[in-house]
């Protein structure tokens, strides 16, 4: 098998895998529900206080707030500590 064919068959897997992740970063989003849950939350998971307000100031723009700052606080290690296999 080539290098180009195996990114190929790689690709849906890999763009699955990060939906995923954004869909679980959103659930705890709408988990967490209030602002202030969420900023006490982010902050007791390290993000910084500017980070923290921001994603709570729009606590019900879950689905946006999981794509963006919230990537550097929910990452991989967060998602893995859960028990989320890789696809990709």
């Amino acid at each position: 098998m080539d290098q180009s064919h195996t990114t190929i068959l790689t690709l849906p897997w890999r763009e699955l895998d990060q939906w995923i992740r954004h869909r679980l970063r959103a659930i705890q989003l709408k988990q967490w529900k209030r602002g202030k849950t969420i900023y006490r939350e982010l902050r007791a998971l390290g993000a910084s206080p500017e980070v923290a307000r921001r994603v709570a100031a729009n606590s019900h723009r879950w689905w946006r707030n999981s794509g963006m700052l919230l990537n550097a606080v929910l990452t991989l290690e967060w998602s893995n500590k859960l028990g989320v296999p890789r696809l990709s």
